[in-house]
This record gives structure tokens, sequence and C-alpha cells, in this order.
């Protein structure tokens, strides 16, 4: 069983997207951010850097005690090896995938999360920032549109967990500015994810919290 510390974003749908896709038992324990409990000492214990998500797995591979993890690159590392499933273990593939996973997790989360902000959450508009981070973003959909203009999955021919951290920073596409059809690589590779069924089922999640 996998404990899910989770909050309806991005980062958080990244983990459920997995865990429906896998089809691996797990249970949700909702963190309301807006609270503040990511801050709560029980919490940090599990987080330190007081984000989630944030896993705590009670049948780890060693037979040991559960293991906790955050950051959710890791996360879907660990999840992927755990269950040998959406990471190739082809060599070319697997280094591919996570190329793009880390793309990910360096630029594509943090950048859109920027604009993101100064467009919506800035107690007033700075120009420069909402125009800096906007370029960044229309740039990151431009890498993005080419890499799958060449390959069907980020990874090479399977979906794999590099678009599972990659689909939902793409899913908030209108609160950045960005029409999908722009980039029509990424456009199709966003509907296609969208409407496979474990999809549906994560996106739902957000219903249950």
């Amino acid at each position: 069983m996998i404990d899910l510390y989770y909050a309806p974003t991005p980062n958080g749908h990244k983990i459920t997207l997995f865990l429906e896709e896998a089809q691996l038992d797990y249970r949700i324990v909702p963190v309301d951010i807006s609270k503040g409990e990511q801050f709560r000492p029980e919490f940090l214990a599990i987080s330190p850097n007081n984000k989630i998500p944030a896993v705590i797995d009670h049948d780890p591979e060693d037979g040991g005690a559960p293991l906790s993890l955050f950051e959710s690159g890791e996360i879907l590392l660990y999840l992927a090896e755990k269950t040998g499933k959406l990471l190739s273990g082809e060599l070319r593939e697997r280094h591919v995938t996570l190329q793009w996973l880390f793309w990910q997790v360096a630029g594509l989360g943090p950048m859109i999360g920027q604009n993101y902000h100064f467009n919506h959450y800035a107690p007033q508009p700075i120009p420069y920032a909402i125009e800096r981070f906007q370029v960044e973003t229309q740039r990151l959909y431009n890498v993005l549109n080419k890499r799958l203009e060449k390959s069907p999955w980020l990874g090479g021919d399977h979906y794999s967990i590099a678009d599972i951290a990659c689909w939902p920073w793409i899913n908030t596409h209108e609160n950045h500015r960005v029409d999908l059809a722009s980039w029509p690589a990424v456009n199709n590779w966003f509907e296609r994810i969208r409407t496979r069924p474990a999809t549906e089922r994560a996106m739902q999640k957000v219903q249950q919290i």
C-alpha cells in the first residue's frame, strides 16, 4: 500500500497518473496547502521541503520499514523501478526518458509555475517578470513540440514517466496563456494522454478531495 500525500496540483497529479496506470493500491492523504498543512511537523517529517507530493511505501522491496519519499521526480522514478512499469529497461530509451523527466522537474515545471504566479498571484503587475516567463514558457513548448514531432512519446516508442511528469503542466496551458493549436505535436500528444482511462481516473481524484 502506498500513502500519497496529495493536493490537486500538477505535481500531485503526476503521482496519481502513475498509480492509476500501474494499478497500485494507494490511499490519498489530502494536504490542504491553502491552509498551510504542508508546514505541519508530521508532514515535514516526510517532506522537509514542505511541498507535495510525498509518499510512504508500506511494502518496500527490501522488506524493511515503511519508506517515505518526497520530490515528484524521485517518486516517479522510485515507483517505476518498484513496479517495472513506465520506464524502459533498454539502455538508450531509459536514459532518453530520464533526460525528459529531469527536463520537466528542472525547467518546464518551475518556469510554468513562475508564469502562473506572475500572471495570477503577484500583488501587483510586474511587466518584466510577466514577459520573461511568458517567453520562456513558449520556448519550452517549442522544445517539447520539436521532440514530439520526431517521437510519439518523450522517451521514444513507449509511454513513460517522462510523459506523466510533463502532461499535468501542459494540462494547465490556459492558465499560462498558451493556445495548444500553436504546437500541433504537443496538442496531439496531450489529447492522447488526456483520453487514457488511467488519466481520466486520476483526474477524477480532484473531485474526491
